[in-house]
């Protein structure tokens, strides 16, 4: 009996069988580190001095990026707080598990002993809790975000935006700072200062206005011993932790500033990074997540390299 013979479909099928059968085995994708490792100088921004304050305690100096896009009365008045070194002296006074570390004047609610605001701050400020989103190049995360209907990046900050109102807004995520404010939503002058140390508390977008966030020493305000009074405040004077000074980068020698570059979050470079996050490929991960919300997206900080 002769052998059947083969139709032009079942050939056609049989070489492509063979050719998937021959074919390279799937490059596997890179991981975050070797997409920074590939990453160019154009990937990287360095902030401006304006934009950068040093809060400097006894464990070290923690640096914080203001974002005046988004807050700029707010950004202006600790900016001119700083100037006047009104902040130096003051204290750390409160540590909230999972919640926030804050500073300030620790007599701020006793008018007779509270440190008098340098003439060179607004006294009264609106809340800016959001800004038109019109004019800020947003990158769109792929997911979808429980908090907005919209979230990804600006500049740098984790934020979040509603396109049927128009509106944009830093989001809660870890090391996010915030101006501290009372019951009333124009209640903050910024000479309350608190930043994000535990679990994204997102509730709290468009309900106070945020100012920046920490991009180097973070471990040194989320360490600090929690405070047992009402809220995480401390309810001793001896348990506070001393500030020694803040101050803006442009207001020190340029030989004692920090050298840090930011990964500029509308490249090619972090859209890849997104993806490597998003779907992890490390060796130790069996199944990717297929998923990722804004807050779990890191941002990459490093020495600028030397020349």
């Amino acid at each position: 009996m002769s052998a059947p013979r083969r139709t032009l479909p079942a050939l056609l099928a049989f070489a492509l069988a063979m050719t998937c059968t021959a074919a390279e085995p799937a490059k596997r994708p890179q991981t975050m580190q070797e997409i920074l490792d590939a990453s160019t100088p154009s990937d990287w921004r360095e902030p401006d001095p304006e934009n950068i304050l040093y809060l400097e305690l006894d464990s070290g100096r923690v640096v914080i990026e203001l974002a005046p896009m988004f807050a700029p009365r707010h950004v202006a008045n600790v900016r001119a707080l700083a100037r006047a070194g009104w902040y130096d002296g003051l204290s750390i006074n409160r540590s909230h598990d999972n919640f926030v570390v804050q500073w300030g004047d620790a007599d701020g609610g006793d008018p007779d002993k509270a440190r008098p605001l340098p003439d060179t701050v607004e006294d009264r400020l609106p809340a800016e809790f959001a800004r038109p989103a019109d004019g800020l190049a947003f990158t769109l995360l792929p997911d979808h975000d429980g908090w907005a209907p919209q979230a990804g990046f600006v500049a740098g900050f984790p934020a979040a935006r509603d396109p049927r109102a128009k509106l944009a807004w830093l989001t809660h995520c870890y090391g996010t700072v915030g101006a501290g404010r009372g019951m009333e939503p124009d209640s903050s002058l910024g000479n309350e200062l608190y930043v994000v140390i535990g679990h994204a508390p997102r509730q709290l977008d468009r309900n106070i206005t945020t100012v920046g966030r920490v991009i180097k020493g973070m471990e040194k305000l989320s360490v600090l011993p929690r405070g047992t009074g009402l809220l995480g405040f401390y309810e001793r004077r001896e348990q506070t932790v001393p500030i020694r000074a803040v101050r803006l980068a442009s207001e020190v020698p340029a030989g004692e500033r920090e050298r840090l570059q930011v990964l500029r979050t509308d490249t090619a470079t972090f859209e890849a990074l997104v993806e490597a996050r998003r779907n992890r490929r490390d060796d130790w991960y069996l199944r990717p997540a297929g998923h990722i919300d804004v807050c779990s997206v890191p941002i990459p900080v490093r020495e600028a390299p030397t020349e």
